[in-house]
């Protein structure tokens, strides 16, 4: 909104000539990106799907703010870099996000309030919550236009800190402080997100793992039943009741193994240490690497041999073995290792987009089921920064760039918005670096999936 009175403000002068500034520069906004963030979610139709599954009994002849508008603002906002409810208060009048809304600049009722959203975070109860996360792996499977041959899932959880007394935290020892531990499930080969589930900061057991694996790979069959699975996670998830039932239900996995004295000595992996060892001095080479694999029973196995590779590296400080446990016939140890395990180190990437970049370690509410709301939120705004990312040429070094970089070139864009009687014009600089992949994003976002334009 305009002051009536601007504040006038000097600066020094520039070649005799004075320099003033004041607030009177009229519906101005610095993230005219939204825009595109906006036509993002109309395509996925994230936030109605996500808003059904919420309860809303109010009367809604007398509601200002609907539902999914308040998760769609919330949504947008975290995904442009407003991670905290707080932020909307200063948003409610921006025009860009009005626009983003279906609102025009000078509609006088602007965005939800950050009380109105607070309420609605806190809203959900357990059965909506459910419904919610089973809603995001179908998002998860509509997002490929068809059904996929075979897929890799990487699983891992992260820390995040508590901010109080909060529901369902736990002291962690390794990080020093209670907090929550929430698992993370990407399609890393593609960087889709699919499935985040709130917990408490303590080791997950096979039985919980179990559970969770379980629900997810039902959720998924009951799009692709034919599509090819493969379970990927770091030691955590290398539970004897994981791998059995992947086992009894055709899901491929590797897992990382902790090493113990058993493996150590078996006979394969020590002759291999040894043999690269010697291999490493003779040569005196700084390090050397191999691979062997072996068949390898943990008591808590119940006796059920599996395939275990192991890495061996020998360096002048020592030696280095890593061993991993998969259910994968038909590849070298090498491969296996090198290739299909060590590409999980992606998804540690894609928790930090998630986690660091888009703020999704703010678990800040009271209760466990709001922080699991907030989850989900960031994950829609995972989505939309995604969906805009896909529609990036492939020679654009935006194609691989991270959240906050995308944040930088193509949301956080200055823009002075005109609004007629007839139409509401967005003027963006003429000096915009990027104002040909903008052109070519809003044409790309607005055009179905068979009629999207060429890149430039």
């Amino acid at each position: 909104m305009t002051d009536p009175a601007p504040l006038s403000l000097s600066f020094p002068a520039i070649q005799t000539k004075k320099v003033t500034a004041a607030f009177d520069g009229g519906a101005i906004t610095s993230d005219a990106g939204v825009l595109l963030l906006a036509q993002a979610e109309r395509r996925l139709g994230i936030i109605d799907r996500l808003a059904r599954h919420i309860p809303d009994d109010r009367n809604q002849a007398r509601v200002v703010h609907a539902l999914a508008d308040i998760l769609r603002a919330r949504a947008l906002a975290i995904a442009a870099g407003y991670e905290d409810g707080d932020d909307l208060d200063a948003l409610r009048h921006d025009p860009a996000f009005k626009m983003a809304l279906g609102k025009t600049p000078g509609d006088e009722v602007g965005l939800a309030s950050q009380p109105t959203c607070s309420r609605w975070e806190n809203a959900p109860d357990i059965r909506s919550l459910i419904r919610m996360g089973r809603e995001m792996v179908d998002i998860y499977c509509d997002s490929h236009d068809v059904p996929p041959d075979a897929i890799t899932l990487d699983i891992d959880d992260t820390f995040d800190t508590a901010h109080g007394q909060q529901q369902m935290t736990f002291w962690n020892g390794f990080h020093g402080e209670p907090g929550y531990a929430p698992i993370h499930v990407y399609e890393t080969g593609t960087g889709r997100p699919v499935a985040f589930i709130l917990r408490p900061a303590k080791t997950p057991s096979g039985k919980e793992i179990t559970g969770h694996v379980q629900r997810l790979i039902r959720r998924i069959r009951l799009h692709w039943p034919q599509t090819r699975v493969t379970l990927r996670g770091d030691g955590h998830y290398a539970r004897p009741e994981v791998m059995a039932w992947c086992e009894t239900h055709g899901i491929a996995y590797i897992f990382g193994l902790p090493g113990n004295s058993v493996l150590k000595a078996d006979p394969v992996i020590a002759t291999t240490a040894d043999a690269c060892a010697v291999f490493r001095a003779e040569r005196a080479l700084p390090a050397h690497r191999t691979h062997c694999e072996t068949t390898y029973a943990a008591k808590s196995w119940g006796g059920t041999e599996r395939r275990v590779i192991a890495r061996i590296e020998a360096t002048t400080l020592g030696m280095d073995i890593r061993t991993i446990v998969t259910s994968i016939r038909g590849s070298t140890p090498e491969r296996l290792y090198e290739f299909a395990y060590c590409g999980r180190g992606r998804a540690e990437n894609l928790i930090k987009l998630h986690k660091t970049q888009l703020k999704s370690d703010r678990t800040s509410c009271m209760t466990a089921a709001a922080n699991q709301m907030r989850l989900i939120l960031h994950t829609a705004a995972y989505w939309l920064l995604w969906t805009v990312q896909q529609e990036v040429p492939e020679k654009e070094p935006l194609k691989r760039a991270e959240f906050a970089t995308l944040q930088i070139h193509l949301v956080k864009i200055g823009a002075r918005i005109i609004e007629t009687a007839s139409r509401i014009r967005i003027a963006i600089a003429s000096a915009c670096p990027d104002k040909t992949l903008i052109a070519h994003l809003v044409r790309s976002l607005a055009a179905p999936a068979n009629q999207r334009p060429r890149a430039p």
